[in-house]
């Protein structure tokens, strides 16, 4: 074990243990709740399933009662499951949007809240200063600092 750990035979500071950054954020917690449920409802209907298939083979009299409750146990975890698809679609509803401070959702809420209608049916209006070449309203604000962005920047 050691040969790993002080770069022996394997090479210069190889480790077996190497620390990765989770690749997606971690469920919020009433989805994971009614996951977790949805899992173990599941579960046991997959094992009540089995032992029924297993009974009727045999010809056993609890053949008939295992089956009505692995027909009732599939209803349920057909709900379990869709109970998981429904909190997370509400959760995302509610929130799952990440508004950054350009987003036109943000500039219509504040007009809706000020009760100043738009210049142009609807949309955003445009800042001052942020017009292009021609006298066009820019598509977006450049930052200020950069001059890659800046009007006329590199044209000789």
């Amino acid at each position: 074990m050691r040969m790993y750990e002080d770069g022996g035979a394997g090479g210069a500071g190889r480790s077996l243990w190497v620390e990765e950054e989770a690749p997606r954020r971690r469920l919020p917690d009433p989805v994971r709740t009614s996951a977790v449920r949805a899992v173990l409802i599941v579960a046991v209907t997959l094992t009540e399933a089995t032992i029924t298939f297993f009974l009727m083979i045999t010809g056993s009299w609890l053949a008939l009662p295992m089956a009505l409750g692995a027909i009732a146990g599939t209803v349920v975890a057909t709900w379990g499951v869709l109970d998981v698809l429904i909190t997370r679609q509400m959760w995302n509803q509610r929130y799952g949007v990440v508004s950054q401070p350009s987003s036109t959702a943000r500039a219509r809420r504040r007009e809706a809240r000020t009760g100043a209608p738009s210049a142009q049916g609807g949309r955003i209006r445009a800042q001052q200063g942020d017009t292009a070449a021609g006298g066009r309203v820019a598509a977006w604000h450049a930052p200020a600092g950069d001059r890659r962005y800046q009007t006329g920047a590199g044209r000789g």
